[in-house]
């Protein structure tokens, strides 16, 4: 018999996929691969989704990297055009060391993801994925009633302003975002700015006439780059979400 497993990743989006899929999937296994670079929050987090799930939440890591920075000090490697190599170590192999064949698998895209949950379908082909969100036309705003609902609070990095709850200091933000690392995480900002010499590698692009070119943490200008917080405004389809 085939398994469901429903991908949880501490955020919002996983955690109210993962609540829409267990009336129909009561026995689902949820998983969450740990990159032990997140908000220690996320601890709290984890456990209220797990006793409003009534259901435990196990944690994948990888076999040969501790977290993140790990990654970046044994591969000399932080992000290029293959993406980054911390989520393909931490998230994406060992999701793929567990996942089976036949397994359905319930990921938290919301609508607004659409076309990236179509990419990822793609390029996973050998997956049979489950989109509840989609399916309902919810959108991250929606998923944050939900747990308002619930009684459950969003992870805190949310209510820093971060539109997602990914680990502090992602290599695939850009000048908005770091500056916005600078001010919230400074310890964070100052190691990689010194990683970042080491490696002889930066992140970030910045406008430069009329180009963009590379620059480093220890030069980026403290105003450069945008960063929006996100809109907690709830939507249409949030308290169909909550009734079902």
């Amino acid at each position: 018999m085939s398994r469901t497993v429903c991908w949880f990743s501490c955020g919002a989006a996983s955690a109210v996929a993962t609540w829409l899929t267990l009336p129909t999937a009561p026995e689902a296994v949820i998983a969450y691969c740990g990159t032990g670079a997140e908000h220690p929050d996320n601890d709290r987090f984890l456990a209220d989704c797990a006793r409003w799930f009534d259901r435990p939440v196990l944690t994948l890591a990888s076999d040969t990297y501790r977290d993140t920075w790990d990654v970046y000090e044994q591969t000399r490697y932080l992000v290029g055009v293959a993406g980054a190599r911390c989520s393909t170590e931490l998230k994406k192999l060992p999701r793929r060391a567990f996942q089976q064949l036949d397994d359905v698998q319930v990921f938290g895209f919301t609508v607004e993801e659409t076309a990236r949950a179509a990419r990822f379908q793609a390029n996973n082909p050998e997956v049979r994925l489950s989109c509840p969100l989609i399916d309902r036309r919810l959108r991250k705003v929606d998923c944050f009633a939900v747990l308002d609902t619930a009684g459950i609070a969003r992870p805190v990095m949310y209510d820093l302003g971060y539109r997602n709850n990914n680990c502090i200091g992602c290599v695939k933000g850009q000048a908005g975002y770091w500056n916005k690392i600078r001010q919230d995480f400074p310890a964070t900002f100052a190691r990689m700015a010194v990683l970042e010499r080491r490696l002889d590698v930066a992140i970030c692009k910045t406008e430069v006439g009329d180009g963009r070119q590379r620059v480093f943490l220890d030069e980026l200008p403290p105003d450069a780059g945008r960063y929006a917080d996100l809109d907690f405004t709830c939507g249409l389809f949030c308290g169909e979400a909550s009734d079902a």
